[in-house]
């Protein structure tokens, strides 16, 4: 039997109430500041030595920025890189178990906002932990929270290099957007639990506005329900999804091509569907310039395939 892991959980969660504040800090002798996601003051002794972090892109920075040997507990969808497997994983969200996290000895817990209750967060504040809130909702927080984490673990040159470079990729994309034309859907949750697809303000929506594409649900904000109807309607030319399959069954792409009505879609009936199974575009972390990467391939092969068919 075919079992289907979507993040559309993880998004919902993740929606608007972050207030992105500046992840610059100040460093008074012998100490850094740093000013969270949530406008929250936070001050240590001395760069984090020890860590839990409860969502996936925190993760990701922190092996990004060379401090993955810090990382003393981790969130259940944690899941990049592969060595990240091998630290021990304690559950989060609203059943985030704080004893277990205790445990860990943590200096530093980083957590999203709306994951975890008021009295979970004062409960390991009471025990001396530090609680960061990271909570990146488009490419400038995403930026925002590799440079709060950065300074936190004292390796902000690294983090520096690292947005540079993702700069650096989404210029070179940029450069190319008149070349580009179509539509795209973004699909982060499949039919089977009802369709969701990346709105106004996304990431994924800033990645395919910087490329020159049309989202086709750019009239709504965030994260939204959509229907099938509405899909068939706006008619996109490309559509790419991040449902992951395992076991048996049609792949991401079987299962969107073979569905009732939707043959008629233009990214349907050519063929342009990507699936990209390694949330390259459903984590604000350091990965999000790979995915713009590997969505700028696609695009520009699949319209060189259609003008060499026409």
């Amino acid at each position: 039997m075919k079992r289907i892991i979507s993040l559309i959980l993880i998004f919902v969660m993740a929606t608007s109430l972050a207030a992105c504040a500046s992840g610059q800090g100040s460093a008074g002798k012998g100490k850094i500041t740093v000013t969270d996601m949530a406008g929250r003051e936070i001050t240590l002794d001395e760069p984090a030595q020890r860590v839990v972090a409860l969502t996936a892109a925190d993760c990701e920075i922190l092996y990004a920025i060379g401090a993955g040997d810090t990382l003393v507990g981790r969130g259940e969808f944690c899941d990049w890189p592969a060595e990240v497997l091998e630290v021990p994983s304690v559950e989060s969200g609203y059943e985030t178990n704080i004893e277990q996290i205790i445990g860990l000895e943590p200096q530093v817990v980083l957590m999203g906002t709306m994951a975890q209750t008021e009295e979970q967060v004062n409960a390991l504040e009471e025990a001396g932990i530090k609680v960061v809130v990271s909570d990146a909702q488009n490419i400038e927080g995403t930026y925002t929270a590799i440079e709060m984490i950065g300074k936190l673990m004292g390796k902000e040159e690294n983090a520096k290099k690292i947005i540079d470079d993702m700069k650096a990729t989404f210029d070179a994309i940029s450069a190319d957007a008149e070349k580009i034309k179509g539509s795209v859907y973004f699909e982060v949750s499949p039919l089977e639990y009802g369709l969701w697809a990346a709105g106004k303000g996304t990431f994924m929506d800033e990645i395919a506005t910087m490329m020159g594409l049309e989202n086709i649900f750019a009239d709504v904000d965030g994260w939204a329900e959509v229907s099938e109807e509405q899909i068939i309607e706006r008619d996109p030319d490309y559509i790419v999804t991040i449902t992951m399959y395992f076991g048996e069954g049609p792949t991401p792409v079987d299962e969107i091509m073979g569905r009732a009505g939707w043959d008629g879609i233009k990214a349907v009936k050519n063929g342009c569907i990507l699936n990209l199974q390694n949330n390259e575009l459903s984590r604000p972390g350091p990965r999000l310039a790979e995915g713009a990467q590997a969505l700028y391939d696609f695009i520009t092969g699949s319209a060189q395939e259609l003008d060499n068919a026409a």
